[in-house]
């Protein structure tokens, strides 16, 4: 077989995936407030292994409760307010090759990265380099060949269609879109 990977850098070097923001330790018992930044909230239990940090330190989860829009996370090993101090204002991820697969025809935004992206007349427009959460909807930016970059909308007027297997975007210029 070619080489199948389901995901991982360029370079071989695992994808890391935020699915929370550590705020502060919560009470006595070294739990720690944590923003979701993930739409399977459900997914972070106890067992589970979470990488924390700029270097994306190992940690397995002891107990996670509901907590106000977040979650009370607490981390083995960290039983008090001082010892869970040092993760607060940190990111916790989780590894893209540890997700479980979505239903057919959906897709998590880190596969779209690097995909071409190509107008229905059937110019290549470039290759979707980040993914802006803006509120509102997501908008794409696509580095072209000469450097310079287009922001695209994703809303379905111009998101026509994704092909994750062949990493293809195919999309709908609305009048006035490039002339920025």
């Amino acid at each position: 077989m070619a080489d199948e990977k389901k995901s991982g850098s360029p370079n071989g070097e695992p994808i890391y995936l935020a699915v929370g923001f550590f705020r502060r330790p919560h009470g006595l018992q070294g739990e720690l407030i944590m923003d979701l930044h993930t739409d399977f909230p459900e997914r972070l239990k106890a067992g589970r292994k979470i990488y924390v940090g700029d270097e994306n330190e190992t940690f397995t989860i002891a107990s996670v409760r509901a907590h106000g829009k977040g979650v009370l996370i607490k981390l083995r090993g960290f039983d008090s307010p001082e010892t869970a101090g040092r993760f607060r204002n940190q990111w916790a991820r989780v590894k893209s090759d540890e997700i479980p697969a979505l239903p057919e025809g959906r897709y998590y935004k880190h596969e779209l990265i690097g995909a071409r992206v190509v107008a229905d007349d059937g110019e290549t427009l470039g290759v979707l380099n980040e993914i802006l959460e803006t509120g509102a909807n997501d908008v794409y930016i696509v580095r072209r060949d000469d450097g310079k970059e287009i922001l695209l909308p994703a809303i379905p007027d111009v998101i026509l269609n994704v092909n994750i297997d062949e990493k293809i975007i195919n999309v709908h210029l609305i009048e006035g879109l490039l002339d920025i």
